[in-house]
């Protein structure tokens, strides 16, 4: 006779999502997310929880806003003096913590409200220097910190948003941060089982860069030859963990390479060739062309993913579908999570609930001129 296992030694799926966007801009409280991503608590162990949030910073919204997390007080005067050097800083502060029953020992975060520097910035302007953009510039900030300057960790640095994260539960890391103090219009959430990398604070979710956000669940066995190719391109993978290629990825193709969301969808989780053979004229030579050129770029292994920006929420699994995802309708809000409980606990009687195929992105858009 086989002894089978005790029930939930472990959960082969772990690792929870949910995310939700309102289309009209209304933003919603801190408190739904986390009702509704603490309702997956068994996919998680505790070691990694945390947010992204859209809509913010409305009085700040033009700067670009930077989560630094310091291990101690002793980094944080080289990360200034760095700041100081290439950027304008309009206001900065301590992000609001609170000392929890589970939560005794942690870094310092503080956040900066701020733009490139003009002068360090019209020196990008010449022509050996052509199109260096804003955003450019921040990225390059971002990886000087994250790869330079020790004991230091940007944690987000889009505008008018910010990702909360840590070692913790998701609805400890919530209460740590005081996120019911926070509307949004866009929230994404994750609670962290981490096998094949380290559970610390700058390896929980999401991972971002400049407003992209992403949360994951699955793995990524395809990490190295996906860093190579990133690398290449001058990103840095520093954060210990496979899921922060995807967002390194996803800003190359989408603001660098122009790619529409869905072409880069493509990209990362693409038709099997048997199926784009069976694809009309057009779409086979474009599908195949995606394929060919940005090969490197695709992602293996199982995953699901949901990708915020300021603008939108998307969510896409791997092929195979072999990590879950859930969409739910109700009005103008788009909920998108791991299990349909998560979405019911918020909003218990949906329009429509759908399951999305293998492979097809849910691609949800802010109303026209909502963020503008």
């Amino acid at each position: 006779m086989i002894k089978e296992p005790p029930y939930g030694e472990k959960d082969i799926s772990g690792c929870g999502l949910s995310g939700l966007i309102n289309k009209d801009g209304k933003r919603i409280s801190g408190k739904d997310i986390t009702t509704s991503i603490a309702c997956q608590r068994d996919r998680g162990n505790g070691l990694g929880g945390g947010f992204a949030a859209y809509g913010i910073y409305p009085d700040y919204k033009d700067f670009y806003a930077l989560h630094i997390m310091f291990d101690d007080k002793e980094f944080i005067t080289p990360v200034e003096d760095y700041l100081r050097e290439y950027c304008y800083i309009e206001v900065q502060e301590t992000i609001p913590t609170i000392r929890t029953s589970v939560i005794k020992k942690h870094p310092i975060f503080i956040r900066y409200f701020c733009s490139p520097h003009r002068n360090k910035f019209n020196y990008y302007q010449g022509p050996e220097y052509e199109g260096v953009t804003q955003n450019d510039f921040m990225v390059s900030v971002v990886m000087h910190i994250n790869f330079s300057l020790p004991g230091s960790f940007v944690v987000s640095s889009g505008k008018n948003m910010g990702a909360f994260k840590g070692v913790g539960y998701p609805e400890e890391i919530s209460e740590f941060f005081k996120l019911e103090d926070y509307k949004a219009y866009i929230w994404t959430a994750h609670n962290r089982f981490p096998t094949n990398t380290p559970g610390w604070w700058g390896g929980a979710h999401p991972f971002t860069l400049l407003d992209w956000s992403i949360v994951h669940n699955g793995e990524i066995s395809s990490y190295g030859i996906n860093k190579r190719f990133i690398e290449m391109h001058g990103y840095k993978c520093t954060l210990q963990t496979d899921t922060e290629v995807v967002a390194y990825i996803l800003d190359y193709l989408i603001r660098k390479q122009k790619m529409s969301f869905k072409a880069a969808c493509t990209v990362l989780s693409p038709p099997f060739w048997e199926d784009i053979e069976k694809m009309p004229e057009d779409e086979k030579m474009a599908t195949k062309a995606l394929r060919t050129i940005y090969g490197s770029a695709m992602l293996n292994g199982p995953f699901a993913v949901l990708l915020g920006h300021s603008n939108g929420l998307i969510g896409l699994s791997d092929r195979v579908k072999l990590r879950p995802l859930v969409c739910a309708e109700k009005g103008e809000t788009v909920y998108m999570s791991s299990e349909e409980s998560s979405i019911i606990a918020i909003c218990p009687e949906p329009d429509k609930v759908w399951f999305p195929h293998a492979g097809d992105p849910i691609i949800v858009d802010l109303k026209e001129g909502v963020n503008s």
